[in-house]
């Protein structure tokens, strides 16, 4: 099994790209949903998308935003793919799909395993598995034992329970947000000591196959 790969969301400071640029996630992400805390605008992501180490894929996460203005975002390369946070559905992908090439990632609220069924019948390039809204509540990862396909993890995770995730679960990635974060403000030592788990937990045998 690969490596889980990581994603730091919900960046609004030039502070948090360097802290970035030197952990190196595979992904980071900019909040497009203006009613989130941690919300950035098209100007202010291009301006630290523009900082950001060529080694890291950026996420845009939108929330029941106009297909054409994901696009725009896309195909003007301020984030490299688009996370679906809200209540988009295949139609919806299918006009993204239509507008542009770049990756999607649709994510879930999971409460029930008619919701994992639902996840994986996407035709999203990946999903996304979380509790809710980015509202960093963890939920039962009982439900995710049979998902066939690779997934992002994401709610409630931080550094006392990510290396269980990682062992129990062997995600595609982890996504963190509040778990990196102290005061709401983005925590270069949390961040470091959550890569260092999940990178930890990956090269265990039986969990990276490595």
């Amino acid at each position: 099994m690969e490596k889980a790969r990581i994603k730091f969301c919900g960046l609004t400071r030039p502070e948090d790209i360097g802290y970035v640029n030197e952990i190196l996630p595979e992904y980071i992400g900019f909040v497009f949903w203006e009613k989130s805390r941690r919300y950035v605008d098209a100007q202010r992501a291009m301006m630290l998308r523009s900082a950001l180490s060529g080694d890291i894929r950026a996420v845009g996460v939108f929330v029941d935003e106009e297909p054409d203005r994901i696009a725009e975002l896309l195909n003007s390369n301020v984030i490299d793919i688009a996370q679906l946070h809200g209540h988009e559905d295949e139609a919806c992908i299918r006009k993204l799909r239509n507008l542009t090439d770049k990756p999607l990632i649709k994510a879930f609220r999971i409460q029930s395993g008619r919701d994992v069924a639902e996840a994986e019948k996407s035709s999203a390039d990946h999903i996304l598995l979380d509790a809710g809204m980015g509202d960093g509540m963890t939920f039962d990862w009982t439900l995710l034992s049979k998902v066939m396909r690779p997934y992002f993890l994401a709610g409630g995770l931080d550094i006392l329970n990510i290396s269980d995730a990682v062992r129990k679960l062997h995600p595609f990635a982890v996504d963190v947000s509040s778990g990196i974060e102290t005061d709401g403000i983005k925590d270069p030592e949390k961040m470091k000591d959550f890569a260092t788990r999940v990178r930890f937990m990956s090269r265990l045998p039986g969990i990276s196959g490595e």
